[in-house]
């Protein structure tokens, strides 16, 4: 396993940076482990839902989790508002950092994560195959 660990800054496009970031460090099968800091503009997906929401204001991460491939990032955030509402979903783009959001990736990378159409569920859905070597 290799650690990845870097700050975003005010403005930023929390999802996109993510994405930049693996996609710039050739990350082929990740996860976030942790995240902090805070947004001013958060867009999520609810469960089950087609269309986006975003809401404007001041937002503190409370925890970011999902993995990461090279077709992109699946992300779920919890975020707070200033009276402790809690908001709470699949992240999308236009989620905007306000002072800070600091990231650590955990790379696995013996592995590759790929993201395929399930006709199932009508996603794109994680397909892990490794890459390791089978000892007899």
């Amino acid at each position: 396993m290799k650690t990845h660990a870097f700050r975003l800054t005010k403005g930023t496009d929390l999802k996109k940076e993510i994405e930049k970031y693996a996609e710039e460090n050739n990350i082929k099968a990740g996860c976030v482990v942790s995240a902090v800091g805070c947004l001013t503009q958060v867009t999520l997906r609810s469960a089950g839902a087609k269309k986006e929401k975003t809401f404007v204001g001041e937002y503190e991460i409370t925890s970011i989790t999902g993995t990461i491939s090279s077709d992109g990032a699946h992300l779920h955030i919890s975020c707070a508002d200033s009276s402790f509402n809690m908001l709470g979903g699949h992240l999308k783009e236009s989620s905007l950092v306000d002072t800070t959001a600091e990231i650590v990736i955990l790379e696995f990378p013996n592995y590759n994560f790929k993201r395929k159409l399930d006709p199932n569920t009508g996603y794109k859905e994680l397909v892990i195959s490794s890459n390791m070597i089978q000892k007899l």
